[in-house]
């Protein structure tokens, strides 16, 4: 049995020393200068065929091979256990070093089929996370800047006597003509150039009287004015008719009233009294004198209204507003 066991032994290239291959030219020198002999007594173990030889390179190229597809294949398995990447991995090639025997009769073992190793593994990709939709906000416009309302236009002017104490508003377009004398005066005209009004300031008064009827239309207080006495004055629409008795009539007749006297003008409370009254007068005393302020009517045209329907209609007129507005405005100071 040694002898089998020798030769499955010889199989294993690492339990097999090696033997170093005969020298051709020495043993050649060795036939010709002497005798040799040769002898079948050697242990076959110690003896080396030309075909174990053979089959030894074979053994060690297959081996080799197989070492070659084994490093190959544990890098691409360690390959596939790396971190996923979207891209496929690089191709790797594994080239041997060692120079590969090439035995005339070669018994390598060739792989039917070169492993191929496909990542298995699809990253998924998470869907785009959608943010919520912004609310719009409307545009909201600029609010504009208060604009201040135009200034009205006037509708008045003020007129002062020269000395300063008496001044009233008169409307726009209306004209005052001053006037020089013992007293100051002021003659007021519309804008047609119609005299509608008069006015003094500071002179002397005198003047007569006598019974009268009388019929008042409109009164008014005026605020800015008092007498020396403190009686108020006040704003007057009236009309007198003077009462007489005929010249030769018994005493006892009746007396007869004339046509009404329209008036407009200023007057103390006293004198604007409606009835059987004395005429008064439209005078009023002030600190630096006598002061009159009155409507001009027409001196041709007698009496100023042909009924007093018609003198009561006049009060609806912007004229007759414009004027009493003038008259309400005197004040002294």
């Amino acid at each position: 049995m040694d002898p089998i066991k020798n030769q499955i032994s010889a199989i294993d290239p690492l339990t097999i020393d090696p033997v170093a291959e005969p020298n051709g030219e020495e043993a050649l020198h060795k036939i010709l200068s002497g005798t040799t002999v040769f002898s079948d007594s050697r242990p076959l173990a110690a003896v080396t065929s030309l075909e174990q030889r053979r089959r030894r390179k074979a053994q060690i190229a297959g081996g080799l091979l197989l070492g070659a597809a084994a490093v190959t294949a544990g890098v691409l398995v360690a390959a596939n256990f790396g971190s996923v990447n979207t891209a496929p991995a690089p191709a790797v090639t594994v080239t041997s070093t060692e120079a590969t025997p090439t035995p005339s009769v070669s018994v390598s073992p060739t792989p039917t089929a070169t492993p191929s190793v496909t990542p298995s593994v699809i990253p998924t990709v998470a869907a785009p996370i959608t943010p919520p939709p912004v609310p719009t906000v409307p545009a909201v416009a600029p609010t504009p800047a208060p604009t201040q309302p135009p200034a009205p236009a006037a509708t008045s002017q003020t007129f002062t006597f020269p000395d300063g104490h008496i001044s009233f508003a008169y409307p726009v377009g209306w004209a005052v003509r001053p006037e020089q004398g013992p007293s100051h005066g002021a003659t007021i005209l519309d804008s047609t150039g119609a005299e509608v009004a008069f006015m003094s300031s500071g002179f002397y008064g005198d003047g007569t009287g006598g019974p009268v009827t009388r019929t008042v239309y409109d009164r008014a207080v005026v605020p800015g004015l008092t007498d020396t006495s403190g009686n108020p004055v006040e704003f007057g629409f009236a009309a007198n008719q003077a009462r007489y008795v005929p010249y030769g009539a018994s005493a006892d007749s009746a007396p007869v009233l004339d046509p009404p006297s329209y008036f407009m003008d200023l007057r103390i409370a006293s004198e604007l009294q409606p009835g059987e009254t004395g005429s008064g007068s439209n005078q009023i005393l002030m600190p630096n004198g006598y002061m009159s302020a009155r409507v001009i009517f027409d001196v041709d045209k007698q009496p100023a209204f042909a009924t007093p329907e018609a003198a009561k209609a006049w009060m609806g007129s912007a004229q007759y507003a414009q004027l009493k507005s003038m008259l309400l405005s005197l004040s002294y100071k």
